[in-house]
């Protein structure tokens, strides 16, 4: 079956996927050795879902050549902060894994931890629109275990054959070297409009999951569905998912933009910030365990990393917490020398045949192979395992230690001096799944449906959190160039919401809808909304971790301000002063208060919510500062809770809200009224200004 579009035609694959083939004046597509390639959407497999070989020399040809595009960053994930830590595990699992970490109750195991953005070069800021990455090393008694995951727990593509156009399409513009660290562009657009089995996660990739207010209020997913493997030789399937415990927060579109040129280290610094105060971030680790008998009648196949399992059919199972509370002592021996590979698991631990791990399991050593200088990057202390390493590698680049003695081999008769031995008993298993089928390039027709769970996702917000979503399509697409392009993206939205779609179109100007985008299979309209795919539905119940910004001058009453910190502190939040000068101020019965930040240095897209708290004698300095009203404006527009005295109203008037004041603004007078403020910024903003501060 074939299809028109702009360019060459497309025909459809078993699993929905489109080839865009060689027909007419077209060149055919060549390896680097001249070869023609059949297909280059998929990797060679044992069987419609089985693993990826080893042999298939086009994957390896083209992820091995885009591993090693960049010199030194890294080509994606290149912009990232690490912190060290530690996990405890909650319990004995030895029924369901044989892995050492989680036999032993209360047992602490070191960890290091890297969060990153994905499509920015190591310069560019910290608040872009993009996927974060959440990698964790594990440094286990029986080797590093990596786990390698995003923000989101879906992927944009479904084969690893496909990750080096995904990456290509995303980043700057080869032509032109712009846009970096930003997905609006027409390259980005044009490839997943091409590519519909990019849809679940364009739906999660426009919503607030993409701008998070901090590292230390985002989820974590191991993305693909992994084995858990027992001493018995059984196994089940398990997806990994870190939830935080301060819980979910993101900033609005605006604001993002705004803290990208006020603070582009916004996040660094506030992980950073956070650990040397001892405010240590925690997240649990939880576990979707589910059999082969669930994966068979599951309605979508769990070896499809563009698919999820909605946590009311799998509820998540807390295992254990883990603690970051050290930073790192040298950002480049650390942070930038870290090497993850998704291939580091431990016995009890297993991979699955979702074609995108395994394509990953070969590029990542190769990537950090190239990045590293050579194959003993495990050598670089960050990397090393924290047990025993015996081996008979030896030289290489680098190579910091060889092994010892005459042999560098075995089997062989050297006896006790002879060196490690292989180990049946304790070494690493791979589960014997049954592997059978013809050799062949092909997409299994379970990975073809595109929409259903970007429709599910979509119902599954607040309204909100879906207003967010069509002014993020609306503003990535009003970047693209190409008019088609726009048009295209629109007509697979009709496919998951025709409201949405009808929003979006408006948005760009577009006067009459497409038809539908074609798709491989029907959207399904039977899926249930599912809760946890919201933001605002799994907000926090308190205010800790959280960052209160005081505009104040000369002449504050010492006793209310004083209160508004009690009431902060106790709320386990952080009270900011901002003032006029860094010098500080002189409150009203003379003591000195010192500023953290200077007005115009220290915007209110800093901070949580806001308290407008100037002196009696000096209220009206405040009205005649443009900062000062840029820092009451933006919070009013950013929907932030707005706490104020009554010297407050001078600067109110000055920008004009004084008579726009709602539920979200709120007066303090007094240490009782402090106390109340807190505890209405538990909801972290008030959405219901948002209609009034955001329309045309």
């Amino acid at each position: 079956m074939s299809t028109k579009n702009q360019g060459c035609p497309f025909a459809v694959g078993t699993g929905g996927e489109l080839h865009q083939q060689a027909k007419g004046p077209e060149d055919t597509l060549t390896t680097q050795q001249g070869a023609p390639v059949a297909d280059d959407q998929n990797s060679l497999k044992a069987g419609a879902r089985g693993p990826t070989l080893l042999e298939d020399q086009v994957m390896r040809e083209k992820i091995f050549h885009f591993d090693h595009e960049r010199i030194p960053e890294r080509v994606v994930h290149a912009r990232g902060v690490g912190a060290h830590g530690y996990f405890e595990n909650y319990e004995c699992l030895s029924e369901l894994t044989g892995a050492d970490i989680f036999q032993r109750a209360g047992e602490q195991t070191p960890v290091f931890v890297r969060f990153s953005t994905v499509l920015g070069n190591k310069g560019s800021a910290d608040v872009p629109r993009d996927v974060r990455g959440f990698a964790v090393k594990f440094y286990t008694q029986q080797g590093n275990w990596d786990l390698v995951g995003n923000n989101i727990p879906v992927f944009f593509i479904q084969d690893a054959m496909k990750f080096p156009d995904l990456v290509h399409a995303a980043k700057q513009e080869p032509d032109r070297g712009f846009p970096q660290a930003q997905s609006a562009h027409d390259n980005f657009w044009d490839f997943v409009t091409l590519m519909p089995e990019s849809m679940h996660m364009m739906m999660w990739a426009m919503s607030d999951r993409t701008i998070p207010r901090s590292l230390r209020f985002m989820e974590g997913f191991g993305v693909h569905s992994f084995r858990f493997v027992n001493k018995a030789g059984e196994s089940k399937f398990v997806k990994f998912h870190w939830k935080p415990k301060l819980g979910l927060q993101s900033v609005v579109w605006n604001e993002a933009l705004k803290l990208n040129g006020a603070d582009p280290d916004f996040h660094r610094r506030d992980l950073w910030g956070a650990i040397q105060s001892g405010d240590f971030p925690e997240w649990e680790l939880g576990v979707q365990i589910f059999d082969e008998a669930f994966a068979e009648q599951f309605e979508f196949d769990v070896l499809d990393p563009t698919k999820l399992i909605p946590e009311e059919q799998v509820p998540v199972k807390p295992i254990g917490k883990m603690v970051l509370n050290r930073t790192v002592q040298n950002f480049f021996a650390e942070t930038e020398q870290v090497a993850f590979c998704t291939q580091n698991i431990v016995p009890g631990i297993d991979h699955s045949n979702d074609p995108l791990l395994q394509g990953r399991n070969f590029s990542y050593l190769d990537t950090q192979t190239k990045r590293l200088g050579g194959p003993n990057f495990t050598h670089i202390p960050i990397n090393a395992p924290k047990c025993p390493m015996r081996h008979f590698q030896q030289d290489g680049h680098m190579a910091m230690h060889n092994p010892v003695g005459r042999a560098n081999y075995e089997p062989n008769s050297w006896g006790d001096e002879g060196g490690p031995r292989e180990n049946p008993e304790t070494g690493f298993h791979s589960y014997p799944e049954q592997i059978q089928g013809e050799k062949q390039r092909v997409r299994s027709e379970t990975f073809s449906d595109h929409y259903s769970q970007g429709r599910q996702f979509y119902i599954s917000q607040t309204k909100t959190e879906q207003e967010h979503m069509a002014d993020a399509f609306v503003f990535e697409l009003s970047k693209v160039e190409r008019e088609d392009i726009r048009v295209r993206m629109v007509a697979h939205l009709l496919n998951m919401d025709k409201d949405l779609a009808q929003t979006v179109a408006t948005g760009l100007g577009i006067e009459k809808l497409p038809p539908a985008a074609k798709a491989a299979m029907p959207t399904r309209e039977d899926l249930p909304a599912s809760d946890k795919l919201s933001i605002l539905k799994n907000g926090p119940d308190s205010f800790k971790g959280r960052r209160v910004g005081v505009l104040t001058t000369d002449g504050v009453d010492a006793k209310l301000f004083a209160g508004l910190k009690k009431a902060v502190e106790a709320e386990g939040a952080s009270l900011v002063v901002v003032a006029p000068t860094i010098g500080g101020i002189k409150a009203s019965d003379g003591t000195h208060i010192p500023a953290d930040e200077k007005v115009d240095g220290g915007p209110s897209v800093l901070f949580d919510a806001v308290v407008l708290m100037p002196g009696a004698e000096k209220k009206d300095i405040l009205a005649k500062h443009s900062p000062a009203r840029d820092f009451v404006n933006d919070a009013f527009a950013h929907c932030k809770f707005i706490g104020y005295s009554k010297e407050a109203m001078p600067l109110f008037e000055s920008t004009g809200l004084e008579d726009m004041l709602d539920g979200g603004c709120i007066p303090i007078n007094s240490a009782k009224e402090a106390t109340g403020f807190l505890k209405g910024c538990k909801q972290l903003r008030f959405w219901e200004r948002q209609s009034a501060v955001d329309k045309l």
